[in-house]
């Protein structure tokens, strides 16, 4: 089958990789579209010294497995879990000790024509929500997990830093608590993209310090932590959504003089993600920047680390 996999030669693109043989409790899936995420574009430079398939937000068919599961349109989380260590008894399987990664860690993802997958991590796509919209459902996922994870007020004070792919949604689902939210952008496209949705577009440098009850960092740069030290208040909250490249340096001692909760946020729950999307409540399309076939692969994912590109889709 095709495939764009990292090897030891780097990113390679492959039209005899393996197709994938079933293992127990896994179904086959035929991938409709899958989108390349900050994660893929880390791994290719060398982050976890991954081996295998990317991919791991996509849209699928099942083609092979359970009976209940035949042709049904899909989408899927990324951690597998053993479900026997203390985490997953605990009802913790996103954190699994022995856990694999679809597409990130001892797991092949989903850019190639097929995937086998555990059918305990599948969740149907409703009618109503297009292979566009429900190729977003793990990063919007990742979004609804802040709001998961921490009590926010429609009377706080919200910014977020790094109005890129998963911050654009990040913002979305902020603004849906009532708080007030600002996103700091370096672009005037995401600035046109924020004020569309009614979300506050700011420079940086016009926010004043230590004024935000929470501020949500999803930079993917090691800069982040620290401007988000800044700007929170006392007693207040960071969450933390980038995987750094780099070692981010900040001054923790301001951490625990302020007495600032610092949270990292990492998956989330994809019932809310694709309810919110049947209901209209995210605008997905405007993020969609542009769409490769899966043999152009290579090129889509230079495409996709340029400097300020929203999504790129791969089409099977």
């Amino acid at each position: 089958m095709r495939a764009l996999a990292l090897t030891e030669q780097g990113l390679t693109y492959t039209s005899d990789y393996p197709t994938p043989v079933l293992q127990p409790g896994q179904v086959r899936l035929k991938i409709r579209r899958a989108g390349i995420c900050n994660t893929d574009l880390e791994l290719v430079k060398g982050y976890l010294n991954f081996r295998g398939v990317l991919g791991h937000e996509f849209t699928a068919e099942v083609i092979e497995g359970a009976a209940d599961w035949l042709g049904a349109r899909v989408v899927g989380e990324i951690n597998v879990a053993c479900g026997v260590c203390d985490l997953c008894r605990e009802g913790i399987p996103s954190q699994c000790r022995e856990r694999a990664t679809v597409g990130i860690r001892n797991h092949d993802g989903a850019f190639a024509d097929e995937l086998a997958l555990s059918s305990s991590v599948l969740h149907r796509i409703p009618d109503g929500v297009t292979d566009d919209q429900a190729v977003f459902a793990e990063p919007l996922a990742a979004a609804y997990q802040i709001i998961e994870a921490t009590h926010i007020s429609p009377r706080d004070e919200i910014i977020l830093i790094g109005a890129g792919k998963l911050g654009m949604l990040c913002a979305q689902v902020l603004k849906l608590t009532g708080a007030r939210v600002r996103a700091v952008v370096r672009r005037e496209h995401q600035a046109k993209l924020l004020n569309q949705w009614g979300i506050e577009a700011v420079k940086l440098a016009d926010l004043p310090h230590n004024r935000a009850h929470l501020v949500v960092d999803c930079t993917g740069e090691s800069g982040g932590f620290a401007a988000a030290l800044d700007l929170v208040r006392p007693r207040g909250t960071i969450v933390l959504k980038s995987t750094y490249d780099g070692l981010p340096q900040a001054d923790l001692t301001r951490a625990v003089v302020d007495e600032i909760k610092i949270m990292g946020s990492r998956c989330g729950p994809f019932a809310a993600a694709l309810r919110a999307l049947e209901h209209g409540l995210i605008d997905t399309a405007p993020l969609i920047e542009a769409r490769y076939p899966l043999s152009d692969g290579l090129t889509a994912m230079q495409a996709a680390a340029q400097s300020g590109t929203l999504k790129v889709l791969l089409e099977m």
